[in-house]
């Protein structure tokens, strides 16, 4: 009698875009899961669990016939509604996602500066941490808008907080960053990236649209420049040096100040020198 663990695992593949994308989330070779879909081989005890964790069946239910199993995930599909209907946003995006779109190496801790939206003439200093998840690469931007008082320790009184959450994509040489303010919700920005080609990534250099937080809301484009410091990092010591600096600090060096172009910033049109 045939396995039926093949038959099976078709079927549930069969609920996405594609097996490739499949085996980039489960993290299963492709060749090696093409034998568990031709019954050639039967996974691990190790796989087998992240198969069933994944697709949200018992190990026992994959060895069912598959006319019973057919019938098993059809009546969960049917009494749940909505899993029946793709995500709209999620296969917008799927394309990207199948890009190769590989940042391992990008992934860590960064100091993130760019020319102030809201402050004309002062350098945003920002603390952004890129991670992979299940395939996926998200970042964390965290943002203070407040004047860096060196007299008191780098610390100021009047503090805005703002955390970004978003997703990174690598197309065409490129690195596409999309991100919204989550604790507000009012506003996105984008950030493009010109990734390091040297075999030691230090600092970054790209583009970054968004809007002032002032009462306009004038849409505005700067230069931004990230600078890597490592996959483990101090939070807290370095939450403690974001904010908001003059051009002229010490403590920005002048090559960060010749990256951002002496503070320039396009306001209203998105005009680039």
């Amino acid at each position: 009698m045939a396995d039926p663990l093949g038959s099976n695992l078709k079927l549930l593949c069969s609920h996405y875009r594609s097996i490739a994308e499949v085996c980039r989330r489960l993290e299963i070779n492709r060749a090696q899961f093409n034998r568990y879909l031709a019954g050639q081989s039967r996974p691990t005890a190790f796989n087998l669990k992240r198969i069933c964790d994944f697709f949200g069946v018992e190990d026992y239910e994959l060895l069912l016939p598959p006319e019973q199993f057919a019938r098993l995930i059809g009546a969960r599909v049917g009494a749940s509604g909505r899993q029946a209907q793709a995500d709209p946003l999620l296969e917008l995006l799927q394309p990207l996602r199948e890009q190769g779109n590989d940042l391992r190496r990008y992934c860590g801790y960064y100091f993130e500066y760019s020319n102030c939206m809201s402050v004309p003439g002062s350098i945003l200093l920002s603390l952004v941490q890129l991670r992979e998840e299940r395939g996926d690469f998200l970042f964390e931007r965290q943002e203070r808008q407040g004047r860096q008082d060196a007299a008191r320790g780098g610390e100021s009184e009047d503090w805005v907080r703002c955390r970004y959450l978003g997703a990174a994509f690598y197309l065409q040489d490129r690195l596409f960053l999309m991100d919204y303010e989550s604790l507000t919700g009012n506003e996105m920005t984008q950030t493009i990236l010109i990734p390091s080609f040297k075999s030691r990534i230090t600092r970054l250099n790209g583009l970054k649209t968004g809007v002032s937080s002032g009462d306009l809301r004038t849409p505005a484009c700067t230069r931004v420049v990230w600078e890597f410091l490592g996959t483990e990092v101090n939070r807290v010591n370095a939450f403690r040096q974001i904010g908001l600096y003059s051009p002229d600090d010490p403590r920005i060096d002048a090559d960060i100040r010749q990256r951002l172009g002496g503070a320039q910033i396009r306001q209203g049109l998105f005009e680039i020198e």
